[in-house]
């Protein structure tokens, strides 16, 4: 076969190799590898991704997430800013809102009148009272009182990072996504079902973006590793209701 005619013929081969779908073949025909200049956990199976998300999110010294998470079939807006020795953010229910805020071990909620005589408020002689003491107020939670247990989960990173990262069912990978501009590996339990997680190709391996398992809520991540300062309020602002708290 002449020279010219079997080049035009191995450049045929290469084309028709270009036109199969898939990273691999499109990466080594001059199309772009979407795991270039990245950390590399994008090549990793599901498990391993997981694995290495979930150690650096329990590594970052602090993290902001926002978003919706369902529990106890309530549905519950967060804006909360985390770490290791305290929290504090916005929680939002039934069109209601409150500020938590926690240092060390001791837990503040903060709330208008109308979110206390919403709660059920009856402190003294009448509803009124009590939520009007309480309004504005940073109210001390007792360790003992059932809104401890509820609220302080949400300003736990540990605790509620642990909770949240899991996914459920076989995991597997499910292509490479952009989260606010930065690359990411999505990762899914049973094809979705079990919620999916997308994890930075860039930089340290975080978790940026969870879909939950069962419409469960989705919630955001960002400010990994950025401290933020928490301080005990003025005691012109505290109240130490020295009781339980009106159910809420």
């Amino acid at each position: 076969m002449p020279q010219g005619r079997t080049r035009r013929a191995a450049l045929v081969t290469a084309l028709c190799a270009c036109a199969v779908t898939g990273t691999a073949v499109l990466a080594g025909c001059g199309g772009e590898n979407p795991d270039a200049g990245t950390n590399g956990v994008g090549k990793l199976p599901a498990e391993t991704i997981q694995a290495k998300t979930r150690a650096a999110a329990q590594g970052a010294a602090a993290v902001r997430l926002s978003g919706s998470v369902v529990t106890s079939g309530r549905t519950y807006q967060l804006d909360m800013r985390l770490k290791a020795d305290g929290g504090t953010g916005s929680v939002t229910s039934k069109g209601a809102t409150f500020k938590l805020l926690r240092i060390g071990e001791q837990l503040y909620l903060k709330a208008d009148a109308d979110f206390w005589n919403q709660a059920g408020s009856k402190g003294g002689s009448g509803g009124d009272g009590a939520a009007g003491t309480l309004n504005g107020k940073y109210v001390k939670v007792p360790q003992g009182d059932p809104a401890y247990k509820k609220f302080s989960g949400f300003t736990d990173k540990d605790v509620l990072l642990d909770g949240l990262l899991t996914l459920h069912g076989t995991l597997a990978t499910d292509g490479h996504h952009d989260d606010a501009g930065t690359r990411t590996i999505r990762i899914t339990g049973d094809k979705g079902s079990g919620g999916s997680l997308d994890v930075s190709l860039e930089g340290t391996p975080y978790p940026l973006r969870l879909v939950r398992a069962g419409g469960a809520g989705t919630l955001s991540f960002s400010d990994w590793g950025k401290d933020f300062a928490v301080a005990e309020p003025a005691k012109g602002e505290t109240v130490d209701y020295g009781q339980q708290l009106p159910a809420s």
